[in-house]
C-alpha cells in the first residue's frame, strides 16, 4: 500500500462518513433548546458531550505535536464539570474549536514530513502518530455516534 493511500485513509476516517456518521450530520439543526439536556438515564449532556469529544481530539493532537506535552487528569479534565452549562456562543465554540483541532490533525496527516511510523520522540510505550490518528479517529466515530443515538432517544433528530 502507497504511503499516500495510507495517508488519505487515515483523513477519511477523521473527516467522512464511511461506516460511520460525520461530525457535521449528527450535530447538524441541533435545537439550541436541547444543549444542556441531559437525556434519561445519562450523567452528562448533549454539549458536555460535545465538549468531551473536543477535549479529547484536543489533548491528542498536543500529545502529537508539542513536545512540552503536559498529560491531563483522566477523567476529570476529559469532561466538563456535571453542573456545567452552555448556551449557542459556548456551543458554536466547541463545534468550532473541535473543527479546527481536526483540520490541524488532518494537515498533519497529510504534511509528508510527518513521519507516520516512528515513536513520537515525547510520548509513552513507543506511540507514533499512526497509533494517534486511529485512537481519535476511533473515539470521535464511538462518541458521534452515540451522540445520534441519543438524539433519537430524546426525539431531537
Amino acid at each position: 500500500m502507497s504511503e499516500s493511500l495510507i495517508r488519505q485513509q487515515l483523513v477519511n476516517m477523521l473527516t467522512v462518513g464511511q461506516a460511520h456518521m460525520t461530525f457535521e450530520d449528527a450535530i447538524k439543526n441541533f435545537p439550541a433548546a436541547h444543549f444542556n439536556t441531559r437525556p434519561q438515564g445519562i450523567d452528562y449532556t448533549f454539549w458536555h458531550l460535545l465538549e468531551h469529544l473536543r477535549i479529547c481530539q484536543w489533548d491528542i493532537l498536543d500529545y502529537c505535536v508539542n513536545a512540552n506535552y503536559k498529560h491531563i487528569e483522566w477523567p476529570r479534565d476529559y469532561w466538563p464539570a456535571k453542573d456545567a452549562v452552555t448556551d449557542a456562543a459556548g456551543w458554536g465554540r466547541t463545534v468550532d474549536q473541535f473543527i479546527a483541532d481536526r483540520d490541524a490533525l488532518v494537515a498533519l496527516v497529510q504534511n509528508p514530513q510527518t513521519d507516520l511510523y516512528s515513536p513520537i520522540p515525547h510520548g509513552y510505550d513507543g506511540h507514533t502518530i499512526l497509533r494517534e490518528i486511529l485512537v481519535v479517529a476511533d473515539h470521535n466515530a464511538y462518541h458521534i455516534g452515540e451522540f445520534g443515538i441519543l438524539r433519537q432517544i430524546v426525539g431531537i433528530w
